[in-house]
């Protein structure tokens, strides 16, 4: 086969390829019955979606929302040592906390109290317990109903960081939350 004919052929099936790719059908969106679009102005949280729509469904951006409001209610709060005291920090976090669940009535928690390893296994189920007994009054002193909450004590369990270092164990003297809907 000569150079000028193959030449001709490669030319001729780019072209084909060409217009075939660029003669796509347009995509029709079709949105649920009673579902009205809204623009979105910021960028929207991405939660490991394919959206690459910049327009939201009203029911699909209040899903975002309340996914972003949710996460936000699993941030911790840490204690100094041997210590229940709530820290200016921990009352905005708890304080922020408060605001999302009296937003979303439909949500529930668990202040579950951790400390480091140093301490007997009861004295440190007992601290743990008054850790998140700390977080539970002052979230119910800020309004949430008591029946939407519950604690529990993991003590030493669970450490969030192994090692003999005041680094180490200032990460495992928290309040961990789990939200449930």
């Amino acid at each position: 086969m000569s150079s000028k004919r193959m030449l001709m052929m490669v030319l001729v099936l780019s072209v084909t390829a060409a217009l075939l790719v660029g003669c796509a059908k347009k995509r029709t969106e079709t949105m649920p019955p009673g579902a009205t679009k809204v623009e979105v102005v910021e960028e929207p949280v991405d939660w490991g979606s394919q959206q690459s729509s910049s327009t939201l469904t009203e029911e699909e951006l209040r899903a975002q929302k309340k996914a972003q409001a949710v996460h936000d209610l699993t941030t911790m709060i840490f204690f100094a040592f041997d210590s229940n005291e709530l820290t200016p920090e921990s009352r905005q976090v708890l304080q922020a906390k408060a605001d999302v669940l009296k937003q979303y009535t439909d949500l529930t928690m668990v202040v579950e109290g951790y400390c480091d390893e140093r301490g007997t296994v009861e004295y440190n189920l007992a601290l743990g317990e008054r850790r998140a007994r700390a977080a539970y009054d002052y979230l119910v002193i800020l309004g949430v109903a008591p029946d939407r909450l519950s604690i529990v004590s993991f003590g030493e369990e669970n450490p969030l960081e192994s090692g003999q270092s005041e680094q180490a164990w200032a990460k495992n003297r928290r309040d961990q939350f789990r939200v449930f809907q």
